[in-house]
């Protein structure tokens, strides 16, 4: 039989003790506030008959005072978490013991002291009082700070936000040695603000300020304590810190979120998501935890970073089976691993296989018999592409082709294809296999039972295939970063948004080709130079900026629908359903010599059944150099003009 717990009998005996020493300090304040009061009163010279009573009425205020604390339980004080609340209650203990101390006089008709000395020994009590239990507090902040200041390692600080998360950062950074945080001040947008105090710090003006008081301040460190700044905001932050080496953090989370309280752990560092030009997309999982509750599901591409979080949302929502199929075994193995140990309760099957054998995925469809499929692997690297297009169709082609196909045979009910804005006018090798893909899973979706859908969106954000951990590498060894063009442009989405919207499609019915709203794209220059910002450091100072040129099949900027696809329109929560023609009627045939010659490795026949099957497709065009005094091509600004985002 395992004992409960018990509180340790040392503590318990040393806390009983301080709070009987604490309520026999409130009882001689009181003896004390009271010869005060009547010293007061009678200018220093106590007259009879008062001074002869005076001791039987310290003894009545002792016991009304001592009664008064223990009902309010200021004798429980905490010297060093102590606030506003705990004030009031000081407050209210003083009223109420000379309440009873002036109702026991009247009920027992006892002679009692003047009134104005009843009045007098109140506010002396509360003040002596008060200062016991605040000084220690006040003392140790001021101690904490002044050695704050002294250390070497302490960071010069500005808290921007003086809102109601801000004063709470503040109180709790005031009261904890646990960081080394020097908070100079505070700057909010609101100019009724500036020039007050907050916590004892003042209010030194607002945002477009910061730049001037970083230099006046030598600050180093800046702590957003705005929840939800919008992202437009913070790349203004950023544009304004660019030049001053400030490290910034952020309170990532809604003031709703924090449960009326705000640490200092609760501060992390600034992320390329932080970025975002849109609000993040919150997609509801009730519905679908109650649409996948107990089912069976297989994820391709199981180890990647798509495929990985679709596993795991997938468990969180109650599937009861989830098989990983990759050729990473070691990611795969690392992932069943991790995702086992999260849900004990569902079985997680990790399954070396190639999507392009036949057999293989046959037998995985015969032995676990999903119900859903979650299409994901996929060759994305686009210039690697250009050098090998025949992989790049018999992995993303006749690799989807192949799940797809049994995916309908052994009686899957949905099938999702994973697919990218680079299917949209594709002008490299990676973009024209995934267009088929989408093709080949239209072509399907019109003579299957299973239900055949393909969700469409931009890059994920800090994905393997990211700019992300590049740009987070480059700047890690001292750079340079490397960014392909001035102008390049892209959309950018986090992967739990990506999956999310992946499983809406899977499990809503909405229509074959789902695309999310994803706002404007980000100009890849802008996010190399924010990243470098973010960690203190300037951009082109601290760490040089370099252009590479634009990459085979690279485009300047992606859209996300063609002009055939226009007709969208919206189901939920910045989520659209695209009309999107036919697949052409001899699209098998054409695949089928694709698939040919890319297994015969002739790049030739290859790109050129590529361009048969898709007549949009064609290699960019390479821009001038950056900074070149070339004349931009007239076929180069004709492709600009295409390329413009569609929405």
């Amino acid at each position: 039989m395992t004992r409960e717990p018990r509180f340790p009998t040392s503590l318990y005996r040393s806390s009983g003790l301080r709070r009987l020493v604490v309520l026999t300090l409130d009882g001689a304040i009181s003896a004390l506030s009271l010869w005060l009061s009547m010293l007061l009163r009678f200018e220093g010279e106590i007259q009879e008959p008062f001074l002869s009573r005076l001791p039987s009425l310290m003894v009545a205020l002792v016991v009304c005072r001592m009664v008064a604390s223990y009902t309010f339980r200021i004798h429980r004080w905490s010297f060093r978490f102590s606030g506003l609340t705990d004030g009031v209650r000081i407050g209210l203990a003083g009223l109420l013991g000379t309440g009873f101390f002036t109702s026991g006089l009247y009920l027992l008709r006892l002679k009692g002291p003047p009134r104005s000395v009843v009045v007098l020994e109140l506010l002396i009590t509360l003040a002596l009082m008060s200062l016991l239990r605040f000084f220690p507090r006040l003392a140790w902040m001021f101690h904490a700070d002044r050695e704050r200041a002294r250390r070497s390692d302490a960071h010069r600080t500005l808290i921007l936000g003086a809102g109601a998360a801000g004063e709470m950062l503040l109180r709790d950074l005031a009261r904890s040695r646990d960081h080394v945080y020097r908070v100079l001040g505070l700057i909010d947008d609101d100019p009724g603000k500036w020039g007050t105090i907050v916590g004892g710090k003042p209010i030194l003006g607002g945002v477009d300020d910061l730049p001037r008081l970083a230099r006046d301040f030598r600050v180093t460190q800046v702590l957003i304590a705005i929840p939800r700044l919008p992202a437009a905001r913070i790349r203004e932050i950023l544009s304004l810190c660019a030049d001053q080496r400030l490290a910034i953090k952020i309170l990532p989370v809604s003031y709703l979120d924090m449960g009326e309280t705000v640490t200092s752990s609760m501060l992390q560092d600034l992320s390329p998501e932080d970025l975002l030009p849109r609000e993040p997309v919150e997609l509801a999982t009730a519905d679908r935890a109650e649409q996948v509750a107990g089912r069976s599901a297989l994820v391709t591409g199981g180890a990647g970073s798509i495929g990985s979080e679709i596993a795991r949302q997938l468990l969180a929502a109650g599937a009861s089976r989830v098989v990983l199929a990759d050729l990473n075994e070691n990611g795969l193995y690392l992932l069943a691993r991790r995702l086992g140990r999260e849900f004990p309760d569902a079985e997680v099957s990790a399954q070396v296989a190639d999507i392009r054998d036949p057999v293989r995925i046959a037998a995985l469809f015969r032995r676990f018999r999903p119900q859903d499929v979650f299409h994901a692997a996929a060759h994305k690297h686009v210039p690697l592409m250009e050098e090998a297009p025949c992989e790049a169709v018999k992995n993303n082609v006749a690799g989807t082709r192949i799940v797809a196909m049994a995916a309908a045979e052994h009686g899957a009910e949905r099938f999702v294809f994973i697919s990218t804005d680079k299917a949209v006018r594709p002008s490299s090798v990676m973009g024209a296999t995934k267009r088929l893909g989408e093709m080949l899973v239209r072509d399907l979706a019109q003579r299957s039972q299973t239900r055949f859908s393909a969700v469409r969106f931009g890059n994920v954000l800090d994905s393997a295939g990211s700019v992300v951990p590049l740009f987070r590498e480059q700047i890690a060894s001292g750079g340079p970063v490397t960014v392909t063009h001035p102008e390049v442009r892209r959309y950018f989405m986090t992967v739990t948004e990506a999956v999310g919207l992946v499983l809406r499609a899977a499990y809503g019915g909405y229509g074959e080709l789902c695309v999310l709203e994803m706002g404007e794209q980000i100009k890849i220059l802008d996010l190399a130079r924010h990243m470098i910002t973010m960690v203190g450091l300037v951009p082109e100072v601290d760490i040089p900026v370099v252009f590479t040129g634009l990459r085979p099949g690279e485009k300047l900027s992606e859209e996300l629908l063609t002009e055939e696809e226009e007709r969208t329109y919206r189901i939920a929560e910045k989520i659209c359903v695209a009309e999107s023609p036919l697949p052409p009627s001899g699209l098998g045939a054409g695949l089928d010599r694709l698939i040919a010659s890319a297994r015969a490795e002739d790049v030739a026949a290859t790109l050129a059944e590529l361009r048969r099957l898709l007549p949009t497709y064609r290699s960019m065009p390479e821009p001038p150099p950056p900074g070149s005094s070339e004349e931009a091509d007239p076929a180069l600004l004709a492709d600009a003009k295409l390329l413009a985002p569609a929405h």
